[in-house]
């Protein structure tokens, strides 16, 4: 089919006939039966909160399942974790089939009318100071290997699923579902970073650690599952390419690339967190900061020179909130001894 021009889409059919979902303007769509989704599907086999279609800078697209009760399929197959879809798949949520079409120049046509489109806004980019989070899923390619591929959906799909939750709450939002990682961006004030936005930062780290061990025992695994994570703060070009009601923003350039870089640093480094110097820089002045954050010197893929970071494992992590939280910092003493530090 071609009549959807060069624009990627998704098309349901219905007893009322054809659907169309215009895949454009956004870099991920939310599928279910519940309407706070993006894309709603009234079929009782589906879940509220189904599964994911994420886009990327290249234009690939990758369908994650949110550990739906019935599952996901492309072409049959059940998605157990995310996948690249190509043009003409078919996907199956619960009872619907839906077909994913990508098309190419050679198949570009005109626009149906009739058709109710979302109203988007044009992509406007702005330089904004921000902190970039990504958290990677420790071994995956080996649990992929070794777990049963329903037991592997279901729990890709509700760690997805809670990591968005915990993210949210914590005053952003996932910009992008990658694979086995997702990527989180903060915005601050146009000069400064308050060493509050930070901490909140942390909190919601060691949350996703916490939901991760918990998650873990609820499945028979192989091994533990473990995150990392890093934190990057600096200038980004950051544009909403969502609309009025519901904005969606994203972020490119060298604070985000240098942030997946870091979190693979943190296996070079052995700690769970990496975090760059110039977020380390905003955090000068909090107690027990160099007791529990060492700096490294590493190399990241990609940069000439080698970078300085500083690295801090979940335990210790803890503990520095603990020791930094508001009611420790209201001037009550020994607070060093009461959470675990030694002066």
């Amino acid at each position: 089919m071609d009549i959807l021009g060069q624009n990627p889409y998704l098309l349901l059919h219905t007893e009322k006939g054809q659907r169309f979902f215009p895949l454009v303007g956004r870099p991920y769509w939310t599928i279910g039966r519940s309407k706070d989704n993006d894309i709603v599907i009234k079929d009782h086999c589906i879940s509220r909160n189904h599964a994911i279609l994420q886009s990327t800078e290249t234009g690939d697209f990758y369908l994650i399942d949110l550990g739906s009760r019935n599952g996901t399929f492309v072409n049959g197959r059940r998605v157990a974790i995310p996948v690249t879809l190509y043009n003409k798949d078919r996907i199956t949520f619960g009872k619907t089939e839906v077909q994913f079409y990508r098309p190419t120049p050679t198949n570009v046509g005109k626009q149906p009318r009739n058709l109710e489109w979302d109203t988007l806004t044009s992509a406007v980019h702005e330089r904004c100071l921000t902190s970039v989070m990504v958290v990677d899923m420790r071994n995956f390619t080996a649990l992929t290997q070794q777990l049963d591929e329903k037991v592997l959906s279901c729990l890709i799909g509700n760690w997805f699923r809670h990591a968005g939750g915990i993210i949210r709450s914590s005053g952003s939002w996932v910009d992008k579902y990658i694979g086995d990682a997702i990527m989180a961006i903060w915005f601050h004030g146009q000069e400064e970073v308050n060493q509050e936005d930070i901490l909140q930062i942390f909190q919601a780290i060691t949350q996703l650690d916490n939901m991760t061990r918990t998650l873990s025992e609820q499945y028979p695994l192989p091994f533990q599952l473990r995150i990392g994570a890093a934190v990057n703060t600096g200038y980004a070009m950051v544009g909403n390419t969502g609309s009025g009601e519901h904005p969606d923003y994203t972020a490119i350039g060298d604070t985000v690339n240098a942030a997946f870089r870091l979190e693979s640093a943190t296996k070079e480094m052995g700690r769970d967190l990496a975090i760059g110097a110039t977020t380390y820089s905003y955090l000068i002045g909090l107690p027990h900061l160099q007791q529990v954050f060492a700096q490294h010197t590493v190399s990241l893929k990609g940069y000439q020179d080698r970078t300085i970071a500083y690295g801090i494992t979940f335990d210790d992590l803890d503990r520095f909130l603990d020791a930094n939280s508001s009611e420790e910092m209201t001037g009550i003493t020994g607070v060093a001894s009461s959470v675990g530090f030694e002066d």
